[in-house]
């Protein structure tokens, strides 16, 4: 899909607004271009009508994010465990990190996993949404919680198009991989077991962790995310979220991580996703095929929850992965607590899902 006229206008638009009047005004005129309204389009009956969802690109924090707060179950489950505030730095620079360690957790090594938040959130309000930390206490892992800060992108954002942020060693995956690195030598963490997952922005920078560090996390979990390399600069991530194809100057990223052993991966996507379409999800599992021997595909509706299409598949070296097509469901964490931001609780518990498809799938030796 080509990028049209009016699109293009859009985004020319919101550049102009951002330097003018501001990254408020700039962040309506995108929601219009994806919304596919045109450029200097009025959007107040659209905004009456549908709550905002989070850009997986840098311009202004909504109001809904900024008036979020941990709900009370989140802070039982802290009082029983441990969460802890963490920094780390390096010649890229500097990021805290919120680390949940479960009540007891000594003696044998447990699970990590590395959850990266979604643009406007920060390590609370991703750890309320999920409640991550909940299943932690249960099966006994450590969840760390890197936190994008507002000099690094206006919104929080994790700069998953930019490309000094897409490889082994280099930008935020170094940041990222040297907080993980920290934590397995500062605690009992099982090597083999230690995993990234992300939503949105921090679904994008999980797809390009597991693929430039496949050697320190077992699998991922990307939800209404994009594919590792799918984008160069603002407009190639525009066109990706608008889930077109790249063509001319705009191209794909070349990864020096191409030639990577691949990693299992279990995606989620609703296919009302708005914000980031939902053909990203296809592309994150282009490589894998369906399997004969799991039934492949099949349509899953749990009680008081969203429908979604389950598909198991495999790679051609008997890699696993996963994708769950979620019927009518949002820009929004699947089955997450309402007091987070962005969360989706008619949907099916993508948290629980990804800590069991996470544990089925240690790294191999």
């Amino acid at each position: 899909m080509k990028l049209n006229e009016g699109f293009l206008n859009s985004m020319r638009e919101a550049m102009t607004l951002l330097r003018t009047r501001g990254a408020a005004e700039a962040t309506e005129a995108i929601q219009r271009a994806l919304r596919g309204q045109r450029a200097g389009a009025g959007n107040e009956t659209a905004s009456r009508d549908k709550a905002p969802e989070p850009v997986a690109f840098p311009f202004a924090k909504t109001k809904e994010a900024a008036a979020h707060k941990a709900p009370e179950d989140c802070i039982d489950v802290e009082d029983r465990g441990h969460f802890s505030t963490h920094a780390y730095s390096n010649a890229a620079g500097r990021r805290q990190y919120r680390l949940y360690v479960p009540a007891g957790a000594t003696g044998e090594p447990l699970p990590l996993i590395v959850m990266l938040h979604g643009c406007t959130q920060d390590a609370d309000d991703f750890a309320a949404g999920t409640q991550m930390n909940a299943l932690a206490e249960r099966h006994r892992c450590l969840v760390a919680y890197p936190v994008q800060p507002q000099q690094a992108n206006p919104s929080k954002c994790w700069n998953w198009f930019k490309p000094d942020d897409q490889h082994r060693e280099r930008g935020e995956p170094s940041l990222i991989a040297g907080i993980t690195r920290d934590i397995i030598a500062a605690h009992n963490v099982d090597s083999a077991r230690v995993y990234v997952a992300g939503m949105s922005a921090g679904g994008a920078m999980a797809a390009i962790m597991i693929a430039a560090y496949p050697e320190l996390y077992a699998a991922a979990g990307v939800h209404s995310g994009l594919p590792a390399g799918c984008a160069h600069d603002l407009p190639s991530a525009l066109a990706a979220m608008k889930g077109g194809k790249h063509t001319g100057k705009a191209r794909r990223v070349k990864l020096d991580t191409d030639s990577s052993p691949q990693r299992p991966m279990i995606v989620f996507h609703g296919d009302a996703d708005a914000t980031v379409h939902i053909a990203n999800a296809m592309r994150l599992v282009h490589s894998f095929d369906a399997r004969p021997d799991a039934g492949s595909e099949g349509r899953r509706v749990d009680a008081n929850r969203r429908a979604c299409t389950v598909s198991r598949l495999v790679s051609s070296d008997g890699i696993d992965a996963e994708l769950w097509t979620i019927h009518g469901a949002p820009h929004a964490w699947a089955g997450g607590n309402a007091q987070g931001s962005y969360t989706d609780p008619a949907g099916p518990d993508a948290s629980a899902e990804m800590l069991r498809f996470f544990l089925e799938h240690p790294q191999r030796q």
